[in-house]
């Protein structure tokens, strides 16, 4: 006899939530995976409007691949040579290094090894100067100078502007400190007012050195003080020059002659700053040519350096540098012969004699002028402003 045993509907009910449970589990894995593999792909980050998805055909496969991000354009680009450029020797002038550049045209009419290395010597300030200008808002604010500013530059003999520990001097009158008499105690001032020291002023300078394109120019200090790394060429220079003059402040600074700084506690008549290059020219030697702005540097390494902007009778504009001169009347007398070649406005040499230097390249008499077989020598002297 067989038995038979009674259905227990709690099993079937059992079995039924089984196999609803595993349906749930086999959906939730297959999302899982679907999800996976769509969170390597790229999201779109702009939306088609309606108009354009209508329109728009049906995406492929294949992605356009991602292009790389461009660099903005350099403000400056490099000189072209003139048609009848003027390649300079040693039989026309001393300086080792020059470079003559037509603003407008952007094209070089004379040089001599324009793009060896140089080291730019206080025409590095012409920079101090242009990013100084950018970035100063208020003129007239003041800055203190301090003992930390001013000893280690009396310790290193270094140029300074004059102003003492304790004086409280506008940020213009700094700025006149670092063109004319070539400050480096006005140079640390305005590098510390603006950015707290002057490593992070250097910075500035190398930003704006990339922002105009200047390939071969790099800046360790603000002042000009040698350094292997602390570089440019002539042309780079010329370059950097031109964008100076595009400022109304920098113009206005390096085009001055003479100027008083405002009356402190320390100079209670001011200080008479006066510019380095317009104590050895008056501007008008070169017929036809007003040289109306310019800046003046010297270093062991360096040699007499010169930069300078001029205006022709016909409103054009040309930028000579010097550099690597044995003496700063040579590096004056190159920067007037090669002006000269725009109009014939001053006599170029043809066998300039050499000058006697020492192991750095410096003339042993540092107050040698130049002869030459056109008899075009000028005295020394007869170019001070007295």
């Amino acid at each position: 006899m067989k038995v038979r045993r009674k259905k227990n509907p709690h099993n079937t009910k059992l079995w039924i939530n089984t196999m609803i449970g595993v349906l749930c589990g086999f959906i939730v894995v297959v999302f899982i995976i679907v999800l996976l593999t769509q969170t390597g792909k790229p999201k779109v980050e702009q939306q088609l409007s309606p108009a354009a998805n209508a329109q728009a055909p049906v995406a492929t496969q294949t992605e356009a691949p991602t292009e790389a991000p461009t660099e903005p354009p350099a403000l400056l680009t490099y000189p072209t040579p003139a048609d009848n450029l003027t390649e300079l020797t040693a039989s026309n002038i001393s300086s080792e290094h020059a470079v003559l550049l037509d603003v407008e045209n952007n094209t070089v009419l004379a040089q001599r090894d324009p793009d060896a290395r140089i080291y730019p010597a206080s025409m590095t300030k012409i920079m101090t100067l242009l990013v100084a200008a950018e970035h100063i808002e208020n003129m007239d604010d003041t800055f203190t100078m301090t003992y930390e500013i001013i000893a280690p530059l009396i310790e290193a003999e270094a140029s300074r502007a004059g102003f003492e520990e304790g004086e409280t001097v506008s940020l213009k009158d700094l700025m006149y400190g670092i063109a004319l008499p070539s400050g480096a105690d006005a140079t640390t001032a305005i590098a510390i007012y603006l950015c707290g020291s002057e490593d992070e002023f250097v910075k500035l300078m190398n930003e704006k050195v990339e922002e105009l394109g200047l390939k071969n120019t790099h800046f360790t200090n603000a002042s000009g003080l040698y350094d292997p790394n602390h570089y440019s060429t002539a042309t780079d220079i010329a370059m950097l020059m031109s964008a100076v003059m595009e400022n109304d402040t920098c113009r206005e600074i390096l085009g001055t002659y003479q100027y008083t700084t405002t009356a402190t506690e320390q100079h209670p008549e001011g200080i008479l700053l006066e510019s380095t290059m317009y104590s050895r020219m008056y501007g008008n030697e070169v017929t036809g040519i007003s040289i109306d702005a310019g800046k003046t540097g010297y270093t062991d390494e360096a040699g007499n350096c010169l930069v300078s902007y001029a205006t022709d009778t016909e409103g054009k504009h040309f930028i000579a540098v010097t550099a690597k001169g044995p003496t700063y009347w040579r590096a004056v007398f190159d920067t007037f012969a090669i002006y000269g070649l725009i109009h014939n406005g001053y006599p170029m040499p043809t066998d300039l004699s050499p000058v006697e230097t020492d192991e750095n390249g410096s003339a042993v008499d540092p107050t040698d002028t130049f002869t030459d077989t056109t008899d075009t020598a000028v005295p020394a002297l007869s170019l001070i402003h007295i």
